[in-house]
């Protein structure tokens, strides 16, 4: 559980400006443009590109984890899940499809953009610069002491970008076809859009990232290390001080390092989360539909700030065993809608009509 849970981009970074100044009182929406910049202007959407994309046939599974710990309590219960056929990225999306997409478009993600001064007079400077949330390393911590919003391996970071993932003077040159990192929920879905696709629900997700296996702990299995091989990017050693890094990796690896699950798809455990659509809700699943769920209505927002979390999924290259062990399958948590981390990337479905026989 080494999510950064409540903790929008600099707490979010919006938040604390907006509390700075006194200025709780606007709108939710007002917030959210001077929070990100959004515009009404939307990116061109282009014909769906089916290469790189796995055919998922429709059916019925067993969504969840009966034998989940309280730990993890919002896995529960397993619960009977119908959904139609859906296309769904064999990869994460990588740092080289979204320069593609910011190539075409001259998109800016919320990270790369501050906060205009002349809103917020009275803000401390450093809360108005683009960044994000990342990982560095603790030590004497015990992190199941830490509570939800008292998270010390979280830093915002200005200048931590998709472009610069650990912050100014970090690149991406050698790591394009690593999954693209520092971007928020409505980055995810700018890329979707353009590239002809959207974000999975939780429900299509896991039916995918099962590969056709029932009631299975992992993507691969019953057993987190079959023969003593590590299967996924996760972490191995004392969280969050040190990372051992026995499965050749401190960071993000390269996407398709791994075996693909049983339907060909590739790091659905570990390497970084996966945004999906649906708001979170920990204990959605004891109301869930069975026909293609779509989510609550809200998200859980721990920190009260009116914009909730969407569910991610899959776990990162920073769960360990002890503290997180959210590599499994039917692991959730929620991201806050305006953070960007360097632990959290996409992948896409499309809804384009079956591959002909």
């Amino acid at each position: 559980m080494e999510k950064p849970e409540s903790s929008q981009a600099a707490k979010t970074k919006a938040l604390i400006v907006l509390i700075a100044c006194g200025l709780i009182a606007l709108s939710a929406g007002m917030f959210y443009f001077l929070a990100t910049g959004e515009s009404a202007t939307k990116e061109p959407a282009r014909a769906t590109d089916l290469r790189g994309m796995v055919w998922i046939p429709g059916g019925t599974f067993p969504m969840g984890n009966d034998k989940a710990t309280e730990d993890h309590f919002e896995e529960r219960p397993a619960h009977q899940v119908a959904l139609k056929g859906f296309w769904v990225d064999e990869t994460e999306v990588t740092n080289a499809q979204f320069k593609k997409f910011v190539d075409a478009t001259g998109y800016l993600t919320d990270a790369e953009k501050d906060l205009d001064p002349r809103q917020f007079p009275n803000s401390p400077p450093e809360y108005l610069k683009g960044g994000s949330l990342i990982f560095k390393p603790v030590a004497g911590v015990d992190p199941k002491k830490c509570g939800a919003g008292n998270l010390p391996w979280w830093k915002f970071t200005a200048g931590a970008t998709w472009r610069s993932p650990e912050g100014p003077g970090s690149t991406i040159r050698d790591r394009m076809d690593h999954p693209v990192v520092c971007v928020t929920y409505k980055d995810a879905q700018a890329y979707a859009r353009w590239a002809g696709k959207r974000l999975p629900t939780e429900a299509e997700w896991e039916f995918a990232a099962r590969g056709g296996l029932s009631g299975k702990p992992f993507v691969w299995g019953d057993e987190e290390r079959p023969e003593g091989k590590y299967m996924c990017n996760h972490w191995q050693g004392k969280f969050p001080e040190v990372d051992l890094g026995l499965d050749g990796y401190l960071s993000t690896a390269k996407v398709k390092s791994y075996p693909p699950n049983g339907y060909g798809l590739y790091d659905v455990a570990g390497n970084v989360w996966e945004m999906c659509e649906d708001w979170y809700g920990k204990d959605y699943y004891a109301r869930s539909p069975k026909d293609a769920p779509a989510g609550p209505p809200a998200g859980e927002d721990p920190e009260n700030t009116g914009y909730g979390q969407h569910v991610i999924r899959g776990g990162s290259w920073l769960c360990d065993e002890g503290y997180c062990f959210r590599f499994r399958v039917a692991s959730r948590q929620g991201l806050d809608t305006l953070t960007s981390t360097n632990h959290a990337g996409f992948r896409c479905v499309a809804d384009a009509p079956a591959p002909a026989r």
